[in-house]
C-alpha cells in the first residue's frame, strides 16, 4: 500500500488544472473548432466540465457523436462525463461529430473514431498502471475480520515509500489502537513497513480504526506527507437478535374479522446494520391451545394478525404464543431468540340472558305494598361485572296498574319482583305477568333483540280488612240560602267483603265553619246555620267536610265530603276602588269598575247611577256615563272647585240586586295621580267643611291675640307704691298698648283671673278725667283682679298710655272712678308684685302657643 510521488510535480496531480481540447467536426460544413476546457486531474461520473456553442456552427445538425466515451455531449452544448476518470497531466481530445444523416462516409468517419477510441482506453489503463507503479505513498484499503483466531500477530499490509530508494527510511504509525484506547492492538516494523494486528477486535466496539502512517530518515527527515490508514473491521455474525420484551400481552375481541391486527413486536441486532447479520425474520413457533391456528406473524415486520373471525372469549379467553427472531434473513445457520406472547380475548355481548326458568308462581296478601314477592335469576356466558353481563328486566304485560316493580339486584344480577301497590282480593284474585330479560349493552348481533321472556303468576290472598272509603272524595250539591235543620244524604263507606255499608259508624273530623253536623249511623248531613258561598274556606266553590268511618272491629277509613253550594243572588254589586283621583288640569273624568261575588248568573251587565234625589246637589254636580257591562265613567260638571268630595254611586246586577258605594272623589290639581294631595275633612256635595289645618290657622291666631292683650294687661299692673310711678330702669321694661283699629262687639277673654271687657256704653273709668266719654266707636277697658281689688287702665281710642297714666290730649292726675279723689298707691300695685304674678303666667301661656303651633 505504498507508493512513490511522481517527479516532476511541483503541487501534486490531483490539484492540478488539465487542458481538455475537444475538435469539433460536422459534415454540414466544412468549418470545424477547437475548443479548450480546463478540468481537475480527478473527475466524477456525470460531472458537467463545461460547454460549447454548437449553434453557430451546425443549424441543422441532428446526430452528436463523441469520440470518447468518458464524455458526453447533449444537444444544448453541455459536456458530461459518463464515467469517473483521473486524467493524466497531459492534455486529452477527443472529437465531436456532428451530422444530418448518416452516410458511408459517416459510418466509416464513425467506425475510425471507435478504433480510435479503443486505442485511447488502452493507453489509459497502461497509463493507470505506471501511476500505480510510481506513486506508492498513497492509502489502501484494509481490513480485519472481526474476532480473527490469528495467527497473531497478524500480517495486515505493508505500507513504503519510494523516496527508499534513496534514503534509509524508517516507518511509524500512531493513532486509535497504537497509542490511544485500545493500545497495542496494531504496530509496523520500523524498517519493512509491514502494519501487524496483536489480538482479536470486536467490531461492536471498534467498528474501524483511523491511523497515520510517518516515512523519515535517519537524521528525522520527512521525505513524505503523514499518510492516513482506514482499518475497516469487518462484521462477523457473532451476536444473537434480542426482542424487546421477554413477554408481550395484547388484547383483541372476539369475533372480530379475519385480518385484525393484534400487535407488533420488535426485535435488535447488534451486528452491522443492513447487512445479512442484522437482516431479522419473525415466526410464530407454537400456539396455546394448538387448535384451531389462529394467528398470522408477518415475518419482516413481526405484526401479529387474526386468520380466523371464529375467536370465542367464551371458550377460550386467552392464547399463548411462542415466538421466534432469527438473522441471517432466517436462514438456517442464523441466529434466533424466542419469547412469549399473550394475546387476551376481549368479550362482546354475543350472548343473550336467559331465564333459568320459563314460568314462576308466587302470592301475596292484598292490601300490602313494598314488599318483595319473587327472584328470578337468569344465566349469561359474557363477561360478569360488565355491561354485557349485567341484566335489565322488564314487565312486558300484567303491570297495566302499576301494581308491581321489577329491578336488579347488582349483586347477583337477580330481578327483584315487588309490589308498589296495594292489590284487591275484592277486584282481581289471580294476575298473570310476562316479564322479559336483555343485557345493559346491546347484542352484537341485533340491537334489537327482546331477549328472553318468562311469565309470573301472583295470587292475591283475601284479608278481613275494615271499611273502604270509595271514592275517596264524595260530592253533593245544596244552595247556599237553604234553611238551617236541611238534611241530605251525606257520605257512604261500604265493606269490601260484604259490599254494603250496615253497621259502619260515622264520625265528622272537620268542619271549617261548623256548618254541619252527621249522623253517627247514616252518614247523612244536617245544616247547622246559613250557608255562605262567599266564605273564606270555600274553594273553587266546594266546601269540604272530613268524614271518618269505622266498623265493630275499629278498623276505620278516611274520606272527604265535598258540598258544592249553589250560588243564589244574594249580594249586590259594589266597587272595591272606593278612592277616585282626578287631576283637574289633564282630565274631566275616570272611570269606576264595579265586582259582584255571585255567580255570572246573577252578575253582570250592570247598572250604575247616582244616589240622590232629583234636584241633589249631587246631580248638578256629577254625571255618569256606562262604558261596558261592569264599568262606568265619572265627570264632574259646572267647574267644582279643588277638595274632596263624597258621590254615592248605586250599582244593581241582571236580576236588580243593588248595592251603593260610597265613593271617595279627589279633585286635585295636578298632572298625575301620584301627585295628588288634599287634606281631610271631605267636601260634601252639600256644603263645604273646614279641613284640620284651616281650624288649626284659626286657633293659632286666637292664641296669638290673646297673647298680645295678656301682655298689656301684665304692664298695666307694673305701677310702684312710692311716688314715683315706675323705677328709672324700668322703661325697657314696659309694654305699650297699641289700637289702630276700633273695637268690635262685646267680647270676653277670661284667663288665669284676668278679665277684659270692652264697653261700648261706658262714660267714666278708674283713673280716667270726669266727664270724659266713648271716642271713635268706643272705649277698652283692661281690668286685672288680685285679691278682690280691681284695678283699671283707662285708655282714649286712638291715643298710647303707659300703665298708671291717662293721656287725653293733656295731663291729668287720677281721680277716683267713682267721683271721689283716690290716692295713686291705692291704684297701683308695687312692681315686684306685678313681676311675680305675671311672670309665670306669661311663661305657661307661650308654652302653650308654642304646642298649638306644633299640633
Amino acid at each position: 500500500m505504498a507508493a512513490a510521488r511522481p517527479t516532476g510535480s511541483a503541487s501534486g496531480a490531483l490539484c492540478w488544472q488539465l487542458l481538455l481540447t475537444l475538435a469539433i467536426l460536422t459534415f454540414a460544413c466544412d468549418a470545424c473548432k477547437t475548443v479548450t476546457l480546463h478540468v481537475p486531474s480527478k473527475l466524477d461520473a456525470v460531472k458537467y466540465i463545461g460547454r460549447v456553442n454548437l449553434k453557430e456552427c451546425f443549424k441543422s445538425a441532428n446526430l452528436i457523436h463523441s469520440s470518447d466515451p468518458d464524455f458526453q455531449i447533449l444537444e444544448d452544448g453541455s459536456v458530461y462525463t459518463t464515467n469517473a476518470i483521473l486524467l493524466s497531466s497531459a492534455k486529452r481530445s477527443f472529437t465531436i461529430l456532428l451530422s444530418n444523416t448518416e452516410t458511408q462516409e459517416e459510418k466509416k468517419i464513425l467506425v475510425l473514431l471507435e478504433q480510435q477510441t479503443k486505442v485511447l482506453r488502452k493507453r489509459r489503463s497502461q497509463e493507470k498502471v505506471l501511476i500505480r507503479a510510481k506513486r506508492r505513498w498513497a492509502p489502501i484499503p484494509c481490513s480485519v475480520s472481526e474476532n480473527s483466531l490469528g495467527p497473531f500477530p497478524l500480517f495486515l499490509q505493508q505500507i513504503q515509500s519510494d523516496t527508499a530508494q534513496n534514503y534509509t527510511i524508517y516507518y511509524s504509525i500512531s493513532g486509535p489502537g497504537v497509542d490511544k484506547e485500545p493500545l497495542n492492538l496494531f504496530y509496523v516494523e520500523r524498517d519493512t513497513g509491514n502494519l501487524f494486528c496483536t489480538r482479536p477486535v470486536d467490531r461492536e466496539m471498534y467498528p474501524s480504526f483511523e491511523l497515520v502512517a510517518f516515512a523519515t530518515t535517519k537524521d528525522g527527515y520527512t521525505p513524505e506527507y503523514p499518510l492516513t490508514l482506514l482499518i475497516r473491521i469487518e462484521d462477523e455474525n457473532d451476536n444473537f437478535p434480542i426482542f424487546t420484551e421477554t413477554t408481550y400481552i395484547f388484547n383483541v375481541t372476539e369475533n372480530c374479522r379475519v385480518g385484525t391486527t393484534v400487535g407488533q413486536v420488535c426485535a435488535t441486532d447488534k451486528d452491522e446494520p443492513d447487512t445479512l447479520h442484522t437482516r431479522l425474520m419473525y415466526s410464530i413457533i407454537e400456539q396455546l391451545p394448538a387448535s384451531p391456528t389462529l394467528f398470522f406473524m408477518q415475518p419482516a415486520t413481526g405484526v401479529i394478525t387474526t386468520t380466523s373471525s371464529r375467536l370465542d372469549r367464551e371458550v377460550t379467553d386467552k392464547y399463548q404464543l411462542k415466538i421466534k427472531v432469527q438473522d441471517m434473513d432466517g436462514q438456517y445457520f442464523g441466529l434466533q431468540t424466542t419469547a412469549t406472547c399473550i394475546i387476551n380475548i376481549g368479550d362482546v355481548n354475543d350472548n343473550l340472558p336467559t331465564f333459568n326458568r320459563l314460568s314462576y308462581e308466587v302470592s301475596v296478601e292484598e292490601n300490602r305494598v313494598d314488599v318483595e314477592i319473587l327472584r328470578v335469576a337468569v344465566t349469561d356466558k359474557d363477561l360478569i361485572n360488565t355491561a354485557n353481563w349485567r341484566a335489565n328486566y322488564t314487565i312486558l304485560k300484567g303491570n297495566e296498574n302499576g301494581n308491581f316493580k321489577i329491578v336488579t339486584d347488582p349483586k347477583t344480577n337477580e330481578g327483584v319482583l315487588c309490589v308498589v301497590k296495594p292489590l284487591n282480593y275484592e277486584e282481581k284474585q289471580e294476575m298473570t305477568l310476562q316479564i322479559s330479560v336483555v343485557n345493559e349493552a346491546p347484542n352484537f348481533a341485533s340491537s334489537r333483540s327482546t331477549g328472553s321472556m318468562a311469565t309470573v303468576t301472583v295470587r292475591v290472598k283475601n284479608q278481613d280488612e275494615g271499611p273502604e272509603c270509595r271514592p275517596a272524595v264524595q260530592i253533593v250539591r245544596i244552595k247556599e240560602n237553604v234553611p238551617v235543620s236541611t238534611k241530605d244524604i251525606g257520605y257512604k263507606a261500604h265493606d269490601p267483603e260484604t259490599n254494603s255499608s250496615s253497621g259502619i259508624r260515622y264520625e265528622k273530623l272537620s268542619d271549617p265553619e261548623g256548618w254541619v253536623s252527621v249522623d253517627e249511623n247514616s252518614g247523612s248531613i244536617t245544616i247547622l246555620r246559613s250557608l255562605d258561598r262567599e266564605a273564606k274556606t270555600i274553594r273553587n266553590g266546594i266546601y269540604n267536610i272530613t268524614i271518618l268511618a269505622s266498623d265493630e272491629g275499629k278498623r276505620t277509613c278516611t274520606g272527604t265530603l265535598g258540598i258544592i253550594l249553589e250560588d243564589v243572588n244574594d249580594n249586590g254589586p259594589f266597587i272595591p276602588e272606593r278612592t277616585v283621583i282626578m287631576c283637574k288640569t289633564v282630565m274631566s273624568s275616570a272611570e269606576i269598575v264595579a265586582v259582584d261575588p255571585d255567580e255570572p248568573t246573577h252578575g253582570p251587565p250592570f247598572d250604575f247611577s247616582l244616589e240622590g234625589v232629583s234636584d241633589s246637589e249631587v246631580l248638578r254636580m256629577w254625571r255618569l256615563t256606562k262604558m261596558n257591562d261592569t264599568a262606568a265613567r265619572l265627570s264632574y260638571l259646572n267647574d267644582p272647585q279643588f277638595g274632596r268630595y263624597t258621590v254615592p254611586v248605586r250599582v244593581a246586577d241582571r236580576l236588580g240586586q243593588s248595592l251603593v258605594t260610597q265613593l271617595d272623589v279627589m279633585l286635585c290639581d295636578c298632572v298625575t295621580r301620584s301627585d295628588c294631595k288634599i287634606p281631610s275633612p271631605l267636601r260634601t256635595a252639600k256644603g263645604l267643611m273646614l279641613g284640620k289645618w284651616a281650624v288649626l290657622a284659626i286657633l293659632l291666631g286666637i292664641a296669638l291675640l290673646f297673647c298680645v292683650l295678656f301682655t298689656l294687661v301684665c304692664g298695666a299692673t307694673g305701677a310702684a307704691k312710692k311716688p314715683k310711678v315706675f323705677p328709672d330702669d324700668l322703661a325697657q321694661q314696659n309694654l305699650i298698648v297699641s289700637n289702630t283699629e276700633a273695637p268690635g262687639d262685646d267680647k270676653v277673654y277670661s284667663t288665669n283671673g284676668f278679665t277684659t271687657h270692652t264697653a261700648g256704653g261706658f262714660t267714666q273709668g278708674i283713673c280716667s278725667t270726669p266727664g270724659s266719654g266713648v271716642k271713635n266707636g268706643g272705649q277698652e277697658t283692661i281690668e286685672m283682679v288680685k285679691g278682690g281689688q280691681t284695678i283699671e287702665s283707662c285708655q282714649e281710642a286712638g291715643h298710647h298710655h303707659t300703665l298708671g297714666s291717662c293721656k287725653g290730649g293733656g295731663q291729668h292726675t287720677l281721680d277716683s272712678c267713682r267721683g271721689g279723689q283716690v290716692e295713686a298707691d291705692n291704684c297701683r300695685y308695687a312692681y315686684s308684685d306685678w313681676y311675680t304674678y305675671t311672670q309665670p303666667r306669661l311663661g305657661e301661656e307661650s308654652i302653650r302657643g308654642h304646642n298649638l303651633i306644633k299640633n
